[in-house]
């Protein structure tokens, strides 16, 4: 089967519309400019800082990575480096003169069995065969003209969509649904001892917990994963489990549209509904996400031209007025929270803080004294404050975990 048939319509669909976005196509020409200039020394940085895994040091991962290679159709020859890291970790780096380079952190290959490893391997190989790299999503997000809101929250959607492409290659090259799911439950866990017995059903009724609203994301798994760029490992088996039940792997399965409004399904649980949604309790966060705006930006004292246009940008109709009572807002901000709390689970709370955050860094950057009133709004919201942190600092290239 052609590789490209098994990848996610919504994952097409939005790299379509980003690749159109002005900030999107600006960032590449500018990548493609500095490329012209001569080579970027990715391979040079690797050779420095990492172990090129010959097929002599190597043999069993080279066979996979051959094996995966001949699956997808990949057309270029490729490298496979391993770098020292405690965390489960791996990368399909963007190719230069020629050459795709896939780098395993040590505690992935040390953890993961051959079965695992083959899932990752094709996963990160998928990132190649779907053009991921072609959405410089670090660089947009990350790059001297800020994206706007509702671009960051775009690219923030694409790229879940873009992992449940690249999972449904690794699934491919594996065609094994429990090793799949064994290797997201170690991303999630970070459990390799064999004290712990994994097991299929219990990882996934997680999904069905986090669908009840008062419940908290995932037990067992970081809270702050679930609103990162990556889907929630007991999401992307969910999504999985569908795609291994789908007529794309087995003979009579369910409909390829029934896989991707089902999968549309699990991924609506990390966007942000509430800002169409006309029930009171999306009333009440949007309302706090507007005030929450506005103190955020002018928690220096003084909002900048460039906040102003965020502002309007992501709000549209409500124009930034200079005679906007901030005292007020300050005022009013806990009762606006308190609305929020009584009506919304921690997971709502949370996904309002994600968009907040989104806004705080929308110019590049959050400063010291937005981070200190972002936090003050988590605190009022009940989110805990390292969840903020996390979501400053996260990292948005594309990557396994």
């Amino acid at each position: 089967m052609n590789a490209h048939l098994l990848r996610s319509k919504q994952d097409v669909r939005l790299s379509e519309l980003l690749l159109k976005d002005p900030t999107v196509s600006a960032v590449n020409e500018q990548i493609a400019r500095r490329e012209g200039q001569g080579p970027q020394g990715t391979r040079r940085r690797l050779l420095a800082t990492s172990v090129r895994l010959s097929k002599a040091m190597a043999p069993e991962l080279h066979k996979m990575a051959e094996e995966c290679i001949e699956r997808l159709g990949v057309s270029i020859p490729v490298e496979l480096y391993a770098y020292s890291s405690p965390q489960f970790n791996a990368a399909c780096v963007k190719p230069e003169e020629g050459r795709l380079f896939i780098m395993f952190s040590s505690a992935l290959l040390d953890g993961f069995a051959e079965d695992e490893l083959r899932f990752v391997m094709g996963h990160e190989l998928g990132h190649h065969v779907y053009g991921h790299h072609d959405i410089p999503i670090g660089y947009v997000l990350k790059g001297q003209k800020p994206a706007s809101p509702d671009l960051a929250l775009s690219l923030t959607s694409w790229s879940r969509y873009a992992e449940i492409s690249a999972d449904r290659a690794g699934a491919y090259c594996t065609q094994s649904l429990d090793a799949v799911a064994r290797s997201l439950f170690k991303l999630a866990s970070g459990v390799t001892s064999s004290v712990v017995k994994f097991n299929l059903a219990d990882f996934l009724s997680q999904v069905d917990e986090m669908q009840t609203e008062d419940q908290l994301p995932g037990a067992g798994a970081p809270v702050q994963d679930w609103f990162m760029t990556h889907p929630f490992s007991p999401l992307r088996v969910k999504a999985l489990q569908m795609f291994h039940n789908s007529s794309l792997m087995k003979e009579g399965g369910i409909s390829e549209d029934q896989l991707e409004l089902g999968v549309e399904g699990l991924m609506a649980l990390m966007e942000p509904s509430y800002l169409e949604s006309k029930a009171d309790a999306a009333i009440a966060m949007r309302h706090m996400l507007f005030a929450g705006t506005l103190l955020i930006a002018n928690a220096n004292g003084e909002i900048s031209a460039e906040e102003i246009k965020i502002f309007e940008d992501f709000f549209g109709k409500y124009k930034y007025k200079e005679n906007f009572n901030m005292q007020r807002l300050a005022e009013d901000l806990p009762k606006r929270a308190a609305a929020v709390v009584e009506q919304n689970s921690i997971p709502k709370r949370m996904q309002l803080v994600r968009d907040l955050c989104v806004m705080a860094r929308a110019e590049g950057h959050a400063r010291a004294s937005e981070v200190a009133k972002l936090k003050d709004i988590a605190g009022l919201l009940e989110v805990p404050e390292f969840f903020v942190d996390q979501l400053l600092t996260e990292e948005v290239d594309i990557a396994l975990s």
